[in-house]
């Protein structure tokens, strides 16, 4: 009633979706008072006696870490670089492990669909609600596909985990498949009411499942069909995916060293996909997790190394970006606000009431979004 007499009738402002509207627009805010700032990276393509020739970075100058805010500073180090021989100081080689994924409780399905599948949250809960109510399979009659769909649990059942297990012996080999079940913890705070979701029986692969739906299409919107066949096959390479073995890399790193100049080079191949045969996770917003060039050459340490090309390059920093439905959903979680049932009506509703709106895929907040958010903040 307050924002009612203050700001025009028919307003809410629930103690969740507040929050989530004073999110976005102090990410706005953020934006608005960023400072771009010029940067400049070197990179510099040199080659030992082996091919092929290899990028390298400048990580260091006189031992430190290089703050090149200029064109000439850029050069600077380039110039060092030209006076100076180049020589390998060290090749380290390790083998890295990335691990699958949980199980997808509910947030993470909304993120992965919108990321993947450029679903909003609440499409995502719609679609996930039918799965688990039910679909027509032909002659199987109305079917449940998925668990429920609401949950902040990664737990899972022995009897799927055994099928599971069974299936990708079967259908990828023991390579694939870890000596003993992969177990996800769930976070303190989760109430563990439900399993994770999961497909609620291994017999319907996503194959099947398309099969008898696109055959049964009497009285049925084909592009929803469509939308539950790729949600569902989502949920299904999740579920798949953690329950296997992890992705093997061969991870190189080489450190050279050019007068007062270190230069660094990475690289990594694949030895073995292990899960990411079924599922690889999205990344968005998310920086990328090294700076890998590919396959890099056999060079020994102490080997001298000649320049082949040098690349100066501009940037700039740039503000945080908008939350997108995605990210917003994984902050609210992340600060323990909202719970699994939540995240969908509350994106929904900041935007129905005019708080917020997308641009270009994003939310950023309106006028109104800013003044309620402002009265919040002032009165309580």
């Amino acid at each position: 009633p307050i924002l009612w007499v203050k700001v025009r009738r028919g307003l809410s402002a629930g103690r969740v979706q507040s929050v989530a509207v004073r999110l976005v627009v102090e990410r706005e805010d953020e934006i608005k008072a960023f400072q771009t700032e010029e940067y400049w990276s070197v990179e510099v393509q040199v080659e030992g006696q082996a091919p092929p020739s290899f990028l390298t970075r400048v990580v260091r100058i006189d031992g430190e870490k290089p703050v090149l805010t200029d064109e000439g500073k850029a050069r600077e180090s380039l110039d060092l670089i030209r006076q100076a021989s180049l020589r390998v100081t060290s090749v380290e080689r390790k083998e890295r492990k990335k691990n699958p994924p949980a199980p997808f409780i509910t947030s993470r399905l909304q993120q992965e669909a919108s990321s993947k599948l450029r679903f909003s949250p609440k499409r995502t809960m719609g679609l996930a609600q039918r799965l688990y109510e039910g679909v027509e399979l032909g002659a199987e009659g109305p079917t449940g596909l998925i668990t429920y769909m609401r949950t902040d649990s990664t737990r899972v059942s022995d009897d799927a985990v055994r099928d599971v297990r069974t299936f990708i012996a079967n259908r990828f080999g023991a390579a694939h498949l870890p000596s003993e079940p992969n177990v996800f913890k769930s976070k303190k705070s989760a109430q563990d009411a439900h399993e994770a979701i999961r497909p609620s029986l291994l017999d319907h692969d996503p194959e099947r499942v398309r099969a008898l739906l696109t055959e049964n299409k009497a009285g049925r919107d084909e592009r929803e069909t469509e939308d539950l066949i790729r949600l569902y096959t989502l949920i299904w390479n999740r579920f798949v995916a953690c329950q296997m073995t992890p992705a093997v890399f061969d991870q190189t790193t080489i450190e050279i060293e050019a007068g007062r100049v270190g230069l660094r080079a990475s690289g990594q191949v694949m030895r073995f996909p292990g899960f990411l045969d079924v599922y690889a996770e999205s990344q968005e917003d998310a920086a990328a997790e090294d700076e890998s060039v590919g396959v890099l050459p056999d060079v020994k340490e102490g080997e001298a190394l000649r320049v082949v090309d040098e690349k100066p390059e501009q940037h700039f920093t740039q503000p945080p970006p908008r939350y997108s439905e995605a990210t917003l959903v994984r902050e609210l979680e992340e600060k323990g606000i909202g719970r699994p049932s939540t995240y969908a009506a509350i994106l929904s509703t900041i935007q129905d009431r005019g708080y917020v709106e997308k641009k270009e895929g994003r939310l950023a907040p309106t006028e109104l979004g800013v003044v309620v958010n402002g009265l919040l903040l002032k009165s309580f």
